[in-house]
């Protein structure tokens, strides 16, 4: 199955980036990714995570996978058009591809545990790249903190609730955690490690859970 490239790799990546990096500077903004490569039928991904891959990926990058959404070929695309190195072992991967079930565990299976960085390099952590089936405002979460005048809501769907409980229990950790690049077909937003994360419109996330 034949996954497509940037037409223009140099121009489109940086347009990509621009995006990504006004996203993390505005938690709960949305970027509309546009004209890029689109993933093939069957892919589990959109078109705004595989750009956000061909965008942040290279030969210095390890990617892990989550079993949800390998598919299609999409890890030998990865490494073809990238050369991001693929890792079994989430606690090495420089980026995480997932989804929010993927962080809840099971009886049978943990959660995967990620890097969140370390006292000499407390940014050296995996960024997590979420596949969701909704991305939009005025949602039941409450974003508050740096690049957020005032506060924004954000909809992360059906069954979010493991994803922002583990992205609110950043807020402990700081500066150590997880940040996050939301993706939803053409849409997507970031959530960045100081951003604190409230449900309902008063009461905070409980953050005291296990990764």
């Amino acid at each position: 199955m034949r996954w497509n490239a940037f037409d223009t790799p140099v121009h489109d990546s940086q347009r990509v980036y621009r995006q990504l990096l006004s996203a993390m500077a505005e938690p709960g903004t949305f970027a509309q990714v546009s004209g890029d490569p689109l993933a093939p039928p069957g892919a589990a991904i959109g078109t705004a995570c595989w750009a956000t891959l061909l965008t942040l990926c290279d030969l210095d990058t390890r990617v892990w996978v989550s079993p949800e959404l390998n598919a299609a070929g999409l890890g030998e695309a990865l490494t073809f058009h990238t050369g991001a190195r693929q890792t079994d072992r989430p606690e090495e991967a420089d980026f995480a591809l997932v989804i929010p079930a993927t962080l809840e565990g099971s009886a049978d299976c943990e959660a995967p545990a990620f890097q969140e960085g370390s006292d000499t390099y407390p940014d050296r952590s995996t960024t997590l790249l979420v596949v969701l089936d909704c991305l939009d405002a005025a949602g039941p979460w409450t974003l508050s903190g740096p690049g957020i005048p005032g506060r924004r809501r954000l909809d992360v769907g059906q069954g979010g609730e493991a994803l922002m409980m583990r992205l609110a229990a950043n807020r402990a950790r700081f500066p150590y955690g997880l940040d996050a690049i939301l993706t939803c077909g053409t849409r997507l937003a970031a959530v960045p490690r100081s951003t604190r994360i409230t449900r309902s419109a008063s009461e905070e996330v409980d953050v005291c859970m296990s990764p």
